[in-house]
């Protein structure tokens, strides 16, 4: 795990880009403490930086940039790929026999020479974003993995072209001040995170999961290309289908991942938040390692507390366990957090995991966890509750439903059954309910004090394009393209890079993956009755007795009670009633008033609050 860096200018900028590259690279030293390194092209016009946390091949043999100098090619890379001594035995089988160490970056960039970028890109089993300059071609090509575990931004005016690992390296580009994108603070002000391709600042976007872009560096002309796509859901719930089949098929698939994501050459420690998916990582990696390291984080007196759960597996399976409290002074992080987390993402969680994250740091440099399997075998609360939905406006004509939503808009923001009341104006064949999750559009125009509380109009759905009418696989595509890369990853990414720490998912191997789409029918993910219907039997065949599959907590923060009395009111209460909040004041204190009466807007809260602590940290002036 590493971060990358790098620029394409125009023969006039060169001189200034290959000047500033080491201290825009130093800005993310936290990602890669190891070793550092810089390459500038002659002239100066490309420059590409790293730095290294060093996983596979600790030698100075796996230090980049790294160059393949009889094919002109520079690489830098940041990521792991499980499959590389697969891929070396490929690259050896046409003779190649030049290897100056077995990292997995070398081979990559032999691959690359060898086989080409798409071959490559199919070949990859793995997390990544890599930059690969080609000075025979005078290209640069940019790639990310197929579900976004690792980050890559870029910013291009025409004439420049810089790209990293993280946006704060960004921001300090010469003659390039950061400025606010409105239609992406809307988006962030409704999702809790900026979607697509798009960015927080302006002139700045993100490369897609599973796209690859290519920059000629002599025309400065790009394309993004995709490489990879999510495959349409295939196994309606009306065909039929082997449940026990499909239950090896999971085992051995999930199996196989966490045996291969517990490869590296140094010690990999598992996170364990007592829940289904993080347990069966626990379980597998026993049978996979003696010796395993769980760690937890807990909330002693809450009802969040998943310690006891955890504790439970952790016995059972006999592993080194470690639980650390998380305590309401966790408010003192929060500076911290909106700097790391340098295009803001609204999730309340990133507290505990950025906890997790230091303690298991301090010993560990690896860590595995259980991402992705909500998104993948239906384990979101939200799912069963939609499907509840449909199932009741099924029976009512939508033009009542639409009639009631509207009502509903008239509800104080935050009050208990508003938001379920709102999505029964979903056209559920054609549309997707509970998309704008923190705010909807009339209630962001309130808060940039651009218009008032009341609204009559029909509340907004998503329109879907997709052909499938199950509403759970368009759900659970919907999330795995759009939350679990903007929200999920980038929580995980951040705050075990801010460690200097590696997180791997082994549920987002890509076949398994694949599986979860093409062959799982959503009968056996998620009814009106349950969840993570697969997923739970497995538990069934791999957990002890008794362990508790009907929670689902995972890494949350009683949030609700600390907002009641303590350092994080006052942290919040301080950050929005200030003069220099660029949110409407009005509407601040009302939503303040709300959340002491009694509704639940504690997230809505943490969200204006990281942003206002984001924009303060990097001085981004308002709209």
């Amino acid at each position: 795990m590493c971060g990358v860096l790098g620029y394409s200018v125009s023969s006039s900028d060169a001189a200034s880009a290959a000047a500033v590259l080491p201290s825009l690279r130093d800005s993310l030293e936290h990602r890669g403490p190891d070793a550092a390194g810089c390459w500038v092209s002659a002239d100066q016009r490309v420059g590409l930086a790293h730095r290294r946390l060093s996983i596979v091949d600790l030698s100075s043999a796996g230090h980049q940039p790294m160059h393949l100098d009889r094919c002109g090619l520079t690489l830098v890379f940041n990521g792991e790929i499980y499959n590389h001594a697969d891929l070396r035995h490929r690259c050896n089988s046409t003779g190649f026999s030049g290897w100056r160490g077995h990292s997995d970056t070398e081979v990559i960039l032999v691959h690359l020479a060898l086989f080409g970028v798409i071959s490559t890109l199919q070949k990859l089993r793995g997390m990544f974003a890599f930059a690969l300059y080609d000075s025979k071609a005078k290209s640069l090509i940019l790639a990310r993995d197929r579900l976004g575990e690792k980050p890559l931004f870029y910013r291009s005016d025409g004439s420049s072209f810089w790209f990293a690992s993280e946006l704060k390296a960004l921001m300090n580009v010469p003659d390039a001040p950061p400025r606010l994108r409105t239609e992406a603070l809307k988006d962030y002000l409704a999702n809790g995170y900026v979607s697509g391709d798009s960015c927080i600042l302006k002139g700045a976007s993100k490369l897609p999961p599973g796209h690859y872009l290519t920059l000629d560096c002599a025309t400065a002309e790009t394309s993004c290309t995709p490489y990879w796509q999510l495959p349409a859901s295939s196994a309606a719930s009306n065909v039929s289908f082997d449940p026990i089949a499909l239950l090896d098929r999971l085992e051995d698939l999930l199996s196989a991942s966490v045996s291969r994501q517990l490869e590296a050459d140094v010690p990999v420690a598992v996170l364990l938040s007592g829940g289904v998916d993080s347990s069966l990582m626990t379980a597998l990696a026993v049978r996979h390692r003696s010796n395993v390291n769980t760690f937890t984080i807990s909330f002693p007196g809450h009802l969040e507390d998943e310690a006891p759960h955890a504790r439970f597996i952790a016995e059972y399976f006999g592993t080194n366990h470690h639980s650390f409290p998380a305590l309401p002074s966790s408010a003192a992080l929060m500076p911290a957090l909106a700097r790391q987390f340098d295009e803001p993402m609204a999730d309340s969680s990133m507290i505990p995991t950025w906890l997790l994250c230091q303690q298991v740091s301090q010993v560990f440099k690896v860590a595995i966890g259980g991402d992705g399997g909500d998104e993948l075998f239906g384990g979101y609360l939200h799912y069963t509750r939609y499907l509840r939905l449909a199932r009741f406006a099924g029976r009512s004509p939508l033009l009542l439903r639409r009639a009631l939503a509207r009502m509903a808009q008239q509800l104080p923001l935050g009050i208990r059954g508003r938001s379920l009341a709102l999505d029964l104006g979903t056209d559920f064949p054609r549309e997707l309910p509970g998309l704008n999750r923190l705010f909807r559009p009339h209630e962001i125009s309130w808060l940039l004090g651009r218009g008032s509380l009341s609204y009559g109009g029909t509340p907004a759905s998503q329109q879907v394009s997709e052909e499938e009418q199950d509403l759970l696989a368009r759900l659970s595509r919907h999330d795995v393209l759009n939350y679990l890369p903007e929200d999920i990853l980038v929580k995980v990414d951040r705050c075990s890079m801010a460690s200097s720490m590696e997180m791997r998912a082994p549920f987002l191997d890509h076949h398994l993956v694949e599986f979860a789409f093409r062959e799982v029918p959503s009968s056996l993910k998620a009814s009106t009755k349950g969840r993570k219907f697969l997923l739970k039997d497995l538990a069934a065949r791999l957990l002890p007795r008794g362990f508790d599959q009907c929670r689902k907590q995972g890494f949350s923060v009683p949030l609700q009670a600390w907002l009641q009395k303590g350092p994080f009111r006052e942290l919040v209460h301080d950050i929005l009633l200030s003069k220099r909040c660029m949110f409407d004041p009005r509407a601040v204190r009302r939503l303040l008033q709300l959340q002491d009466c009694g509704c639940s807007n504690s997230e809505r809260l943490f969200a204006l609050t990281l942003f206002e602590l984001w924009r303060e940290s990097y001085a981004i002036p308002p709209l």
